[in-house]
């Protein structure tokens, strides 16, 4: 591997994340606007069925193909091919590892329609017969969600192939497309149906033009793509006889086991993915976990305003946590990759420990950003989550008891980005008797979750409120064995003492600056159910009494951290004019 390929890829990612981060805002501009007219035609019980149906699709999305796209993604880094970006390499074996990556994403494709058939017959054989009565179509609704999925996982072949390229720019043309399709047709069938009485056909239907066009964009780009660098997007069998697409053997190539499974697949991509599974499996079932407990333990009333709750209060971990997560978990995998000319787990040369330091002084920044952004959000989200909420989805929403579980979901959100940093980088390093471990703490932490949650839903009642507590019980759990994976890492790699939690800590003053703009802000505003009954003129005033607590709090935070601020921009910069 180059001197010059690990600054190029993290450049890449760097624009990575800016281009998925520029993609979220739009298409969560899009999909908001559009949620905010159906709220008008919803009730709060079918918003908790069709929250029923998205886990079932994301369940059936995110089994077939997450532990396979992140090894695609740790092998790519380490074993396969990165096109032609790379001159030490030829043609031919840039073709093949681009036909290895593209036979791999056929595996989420088959795994994907029996996983359809297999959670639908669970959900559907779960329905209770008020629910049937009370949601029109659901079950012709849950059929339209299975073929969503089928169609979105034909499209991985050519997403991931492009991954491996880092060209985000046909993934921000994918994903906008069919954002604004799920959105047209959803909202279109909604109000068209108004008085049809369709129930949930309107988000099926929505969620079926967003996989074709996925599906339709990636394919177009995809046989560009296949045409230019000369592979198919089909499946294509690789001769065992040939050597594995690397620089060098493989453990298995040295033993003589052939490099492809098959002929088709590539075995250590396999390996590594068959290895994330589990871990894959747990850790679906905690993000997913609260949908899960909340449609045992509540009515899909409750559910409804959890779901509410929930897509406002996780607007900005969408928006702007997801994209830096997934490109920083494609920069760490570049940067900490294992050079070619050796296996070791530590650092043996000088440019692998400036790799290292460079990678530590990288997490550090994200976290501490992170940890600014935090303060703010627990200072002045929960007071300004009444009226902002009866603004935008009006005071019959806000009365629901929506506005004390948006309150509460604001100490979440932290929580939430830590935790999808940490283990972005978890994920990027691990080896795999260590994703094994974590699977095994995970489990641990289901537990626990599962215990608070029964805890604080049927024994406290504490409704919505209560699944949010259990979430950030069990989030908190997660980050500290991040936290302590991390530490131990970067100790082994030479960098611990530069790994320390008050390097991520905003400085007392700003601290101390939350504090007092979260109490002018209650005083002023106040909190609560009471705060979300008024109008919508009394919420622009609340809104604008929280904006001028605001301003002072921003500019005492922006003096006490400028040291970091200031280091931040340098490095942005110099990152800008090293791309240049």
């Amino acid at each position: 591997m180059s001197t010059s390929e690990k600054p190029a890829s993290g450049t890449r990612a760097l624009r990575g994340a800016s281009v998925l981060i520029v993609l979220q805002v739009v298409s969560r501009a899009i999909t908001f606007v559009a949620n905010q007219l159906l709220l008008r035609f919803l009730t709060a019980q079918l918003l908790g069925v069709s929250t029923q149906l998205e886990v079932y699709y994301l369940s059936v999305i995110f089994f077939a193909r997450e532990s396979l796209r992140v090894a695609i993604q740790r092998q790519d880094s380490s074993s396969l091919s990165e096109g032609k970006s790379d001159g030490d390499k030829t043609d031919g074996t840039q073709n093949k590892s681009a036909q290895a990556v593209v036979n791999l994403g056929y595996i989420s494709l088959a795994l994907g329609i029996p996983l359809a058939l297999f959670f639908g017959w669970l959900y559907r054989n779960s329905l209770s017969a008020a629910t049937l009565a009370s949601a029109p179509n659901l079950i012709l609704s849950l059929y339209i969600y299975g073929l969503a999925a089928v169609l979105e996982l034909a499209s991985e072949p050519a997403f991931v192939v492009m991954q491996t390229r880092l060209q985000f720019g046909t993934r921000a043309t994918a994903e906008s497309i069919a954002t604004f399709l799920r959105c047209a047709v959803t909202l279109g069938s909604a109000v068209w149906g108004a008085n049809r009485d369709l129930g949930v056909l309107p988000f099926a239907l929505g969620q079926l033009s967003y996989g074709i066009g996925l599906l339709a964009v990636y394919g177009w780009h995809g046989a560009g793509l296949a045409r230019a660098e000369g592979f198919s997007l089909l499946p294509c069998r690789l001769t065992t006889s040939d050597p594995p697409p690397t620089t060098k053997k493989t453990e298995a190539a040295q033993k003589g086991t052939p490099s492809f499974i098959l002929a088709y697949f590539y075995r250590p991509t396999l390996q590594l993915a068959s290895s994330m599974m589990a871990q894959s499996v747990v850790k679906h079932l905690l993000t997913q976990g609260d949908t899960f407990l909340v449609s045992i333990l509540s009515t899909p009333t409750a559910q409804g305003v959890y779901a509410l709750a929930n897509n406002y209060g996780g607007l900005l971990a969408r928006l702007v946590f997801q994209p830096i997560e997934e490109s920083s978990r494609s920069y760490f995998s570049r940067v900490l990759a294992p050079s070619s000319s050796s296996s070791s787990t530590t650092p043996t040369n000088e440019k692998e420990r400036e790799r290292v330091k460079e990678a530590s002084a990288a997490l550090t920044s994200l976290l501490k950003f992170y940890m600014l952004l935090s303060l703010a959000i627990t200072a002045l989200g929960p007071p300004a989550s009444a009226p902002l909420l009866s603004l935008i989805a009006g005071p019959r929403w806000a009365g629901s008891g929506a506005a004390t579980c948006l309150a509460a979901y604001m100490w979440y959100i932290p929580l939430l980005a830590i935790n999808g940093v940490a283990e972005a980088f978890v994920a990027s390093v691990a080896t795999e008797g260590e994703v094994h471990a974590q699977s095994v703490w995970m489990a641990a932490f289901s537990v626990v979750f599962a215990t608070a949650g029964y805890v604080f839903l049927r024994v406290l009642e504490w409704g919505a409120v209560g699944l949010v507590v259990a979430n950030g019980i069990n989030m908190a759990c997660r980050i500290v064995w991040c936290w302590v994976f991390i530490r131990g890492y970067f100790r082994r790699m030479g960098e611990g003492d530069e790994f320390e939690v008050l390097r991520v800590m905003p400085t007392p003053t700003a601290m101390l600056a939350g504090a007092v703009a979260s109490q002018l802000a209650r005083g002023l505003v106040g909190l609560g159910e009471g705060v979300a009954a008024g109008g919508a003129g009394e919420a622009v005033v609340a809104l604008a009494k929280i904006a001028g607590v605001a301003l002072p709090f921003a500019m005492v935070v922006a003096a006490s951290e400028r040291s970091f601020l200031y280091s931040a921009i340098q490095g942005i910069r110099g990152r800008q004019q090293a791309s240049a």
